[in-house]
């Protein structure tokens, strides 16, 4: 008797686990209770949503044997709204378009400044460190979003999937230290704080933006989109001339 139940439980939690909409409500269940801890813990920022989240979802994709494709055959449904939710950061930015016609030139500085700084000091460090060229490259556009940064690194001769996980690393981290790094400066202007995130931290670190206000979730997505773009263009200019170096 018991051996048939514990059969016909596996055979649940099998069919579950192929199943896309089970995933689906893992993925909301997470970020819901990455939220709820958030909020518990006094807002702290190692506790942000998406890295716990993130934390647990891996957890019980190890534990159950379950593939990256099995899982983002529900996921791909959250994966879909990407595009609607980064238009729709042009609701909030323009909310913020005064503004922006007087800071154009210090943000444009700072867009050319920090787009900059970030793809070289990635490859160099990694040169110094040892690193092969193609992981030199795969580091190079590791701060802007996901699509744009594969798509530089695998036409540079760099590892896209790596190139992924560096992304995603990069943005996690981002969101984590953002709020004690501010603090640590003393930095409160809304602008500076969220076109900061943006540049350094794309997506991931846009969202934790918005849970600092809409002005800093603006100002974050802004400099998101503007990254991306410099990266795109700055990348294949400056990283054969960086390789260079250590040949």
């Amino acid at each position: 008797m018991l051996d048939s139940v514990v059969e016909s439980l596996m055979r649940t939690a099998l069919a579950l686990a192929h199943d896309p909409t089970s995933w689906l409500c893992a993925t909301l269940v997470a970020y819901a209770f990455g939220m709820w801890l958030y909020r518990k813990s006094g807002y702290s920022p190692f506790l942000t949503p998406l890295v716990t989240a993130i934390v647990l979802l891996v957890a019980v994709l190890v534990l159950t044997g379950t593939d990256y494709d099995t899982y983002f055959q529900g996921g791909s449904h959250i994966h879909f709204l990407l595009g609607p939710a980064t238009v729709a950061l042009a609701v909030p930015l323009y909310e913020q378009r005064l503004r922006l016609a007087k800071l154009w030139i210090p943000l444009l500085c700072g867009l050319f400044a920090g787009g900059t700084v970030a793809i070289v000091s990635a490859v160099l460090i990694a040169g110094w460190l040892g690193a092969s060229p193609e992981i030199m490259i795969s580091l190079a556009p590791k701060s802007v979003t996901v699509p744009i940064a594969m798509a530089v690194s695998e036409n540079l001769g760099g590892i896209a999937p790596l190139t992924a996980a560096l992304v995603v690393i990069t943005g996690v981290l981002g969101a984590i230290i953002c709020r004690p790094i501010f603090a640590l400066l003393g930095e409160k202007d809304e602008a500076v704080r969220g076109f900061s995130i943006g540049l350094a931290a794309h997506g991931l670190g846009t969202a934790a933006a918005f849970q600092m206000s809409r002005e800093t979730g603006a100002f974050s997505g802004l400099s998101m989109g503007l990254t991306g773009l410099f990266t795109a263009f700055a990348a294949p200019a400056l990283v054969p001339w960086l390789l260079r170096l250590f040949s």
